[in-house]
């Protein structure tokens, strides 16, 4: 029975592994669209006002955007808890993913909440997930410095829950299109908060029956 149970454990993880890839891929598909810097492409074709009128909005986009990337990629590598051979691998990934979302991510996320598509409902979704991405994010920190790892843990797990909104928000989009083919800023309304909520419940319930 044990051994069917690691089976299954071992065979949900390596399913995990390949969604995560995929998912990530395309993320990185959408990344590649910024590069070179050309301010009339894919998503800043409908932000030509704050382009426009703030010059610093790209600064924080394209900040928000290169780092990011490097946020799924590191926060996975750290949930996945291994050194793959490499001495403390785990704990300078970890330091990375904080580093980023505390200094550069979550910041500029939160500053682009505020200008979001989809009227004031959307701009206080994006603000509130910014806001708890960079706080969860610093309380997994302190817990580290405090060498209270369990704690540590669940609360990585939480920050890594925001920071899969990324990816679940244009998942829910792509469903919500396809089924009710609603308004385009209507869409932005409901995947503001769908993109995370689910997200932070679901990590809830696995730290409730101690799964994490």
């Amino acid at each position: 029975m044990l051994y069917a149970k690691r089976n299954i454990y071992t065979f949900f993880k390596i399913l995990l592994i390949i969604g995560f890839g995929y998912f990530f891929w395309l993320m990185l598909k959408i990344t590649l669209e910024y590069i070179p810097f050309d301010p009339e492409v894919s998503f800043l074709m409908i932000k030509q006002t704050e382009v426009v009128e703030r010059p610093e909005y790209l600064i924080f986009f394209y900040t928000h955007v290169y780092t990011s990337i490097f946020v799924l990629l590191f926060g996975f590598l750290a949930m996945l808890r291994k050194d793959f051979g490499f001495k403390k691998f785990h704990r300078n990934v970890g330091k990375l993913y904080i580093f980023l979302i505390l200094i550069v991510a979550a910041p500029s996320g939160i500053y682009m909440g505020i200008f979001a598509n989809g009227g004031i409902l959307s701009k206080i979704s994006f603000v509130i997930l910014g806001v708890l991405w960079w706080f969860s994010t610093f309380k997994a920190y302190q817990l580290a410095r405090q060498k209270k790892f369990k704690a540590h843990q669940q609360w990585m797990w939480r920050s890594f829950a925001f920071t899969l909104s990324a990816i679940t928000l244009r998942m829910w989009k792509v469903i919500i299109v396809y089924l009710f083919h609603p308004n385009p800023m209507d869409i932005y309304q409901i995947i503001a908060w769908l993109g995370w909520i689910p997200n932070i419940l679901i990590i809830e319930y696995l730290i409730t029956k101690k799964q994490i």
